[in-house]
């Protein structure tokens, strides 16, 4: 269920049962706690299986002669449709690809479907579809099937994309967001935050130029990169919807530890930093579309991290914080002042429509 991982209902979390006279709001699309409980109240009791009920970015399926198959979904729904850096059709595919590829799988084929609004440009949507071209063949993959609907004037923002893929999970890869271990070393491939200022920064609210730029990218090649390097990789999670803090915090969750982050590790571009600053929000609640979080092994923390900065998506990576087992599920800041806070999954919503 993409970045809204569902949590087994057995698991450490389980949120309160959802009212039937509530209505979805903004929050609800956050990667936040309220869509943890939408997804866990509402979608996962009627839908439950044992590979739904993992919550990772896709669901690993046994086939014939022991292979193994990563399956994911996502849809897409950015308004503006091109921002700095990328577009819809770009975000569509870099989306699943990571997907696929946080859980160690090798991306292969993609589907895609158009929801398209009576009156859409069909230049517009010509660029959309050659941004798809374009990244499919950064990954590697191939669009081999799609579907088309055309809604009426005003009931879709021009265009919404959904795509699933299907990816090969190696044989004795198995990564998860319950494998985290104490003792193990948080990786950062890179700065946080520009995805989701870019996008601001397009709509024109920021109230002040901004030289911000999507980071969206498919990152299966660094990920094979580092499983190459080292098969103690125990968690991948690509930080989208509800930032580092949010996604960290799942981790903690699943894997029953505690994760504690420096504050001085976290790289943050200075121009994000500024336009986080003037607006009031935490870079690591803002969402990003080429970046990864890697939970590694103690000992082969440096030898991964090697191997990233030689790659074009992670030649800024770094370790920003460590796994320890108490207090459980929780993730920590030692800030710049030599404090410790908790930092909590984001609650609503920061900013809507980003991805």
């Amino acid at each position: 269920m993409s970045e809204e991982k569902a949590v087994s209902m057995n698991g450490p979390v389980c949120p309160l049962p959802l009212r039937h006279d509530e209505k979805i709001v903004l929050g609800h699309g956050s990667g936040g706690k309220m869509s943890h409980d939408l997804i866990n109240g509402l979608f996962v009791p009627p839908l439950a299986n044992p590979i739904l009920a993992v919550g990772d970015d896709a669901g690993i399926v046994p086939i014939a002669n022991a292979t193994r198959l990563a399956v994911s979904t996502d849809s897409h729904v950015v308004w503006p449709l091109f921002f700095p850096g990328g577009d819809i059709g770009k975000l569509a595919i870099c989306g699943t690809v990571n997907d696929l590829a946080m859980m160690g799988a090798t991306p292969r084929y993609l589907t895609a479907g158009f929801i398209l609004e009576e009156g859409l440009e069909m230049a517009l949507l010509a660029q959309v579809v050659d941004a798809m071209r374009v990244a499919a063949a950064e990954a590697g993959v191939k669009i081999v099937a799609g579907d088309t609907k055309v809604v009426q004037r005003g009931k879709a923002d021009g265009l919404y994309i959904n795509t699933a893929g299907v990816g090969v999970v190696p044989e004795g890869v198995t990564l998860s967001g319950a494998n985290a271990q104490p003792g193990d070393i948080i990786i950062l491939s890179g700065p946080i935050g520009d995805h989701g200022i870019a996008v601001l920064g397009a709509r024109g609210e920021l109230g002040f130029d901004a030289d911000v730029v999507s980071d969206v990218a498919p990152l299966n090649h660094l990920v094979a990169t580092m499983l190459a390097a080292s098969r103690h990789i125990h968690v991948l999670r690509d930080p989208t919807r509800g930032g580092v803090a949010s996604t960290l915090n799942e981790i903690a969750r699943q894997s029953a530890v505690a994760i504690v982050l420096d504050e001085k590790a976290i790289p943050v571009r200075p121009s994000v930093q500024a336009a986080c600053e003037m607006l009031g929000f935490d870079p690591l609640y803002i969402a990003n579309e080429g970046k990864l979080l890697a939970v590694v092994h103690h000992q082969e923390a440096d030898r991964v991290l090697g191997a990233m900065r030689q790659t074009r998506y992670g030649e800024e990576a770094v370790i920003i914080g460590e796994v320890k087992e108490a207090p459980k599920t929780r993730v920590l800041l030692k800030t710049t002042i030599g404090s410790l806070r908790v930092v909590d999954m984001l609650a609503g919503e920061m900013l809507p429509r980003i991805c």
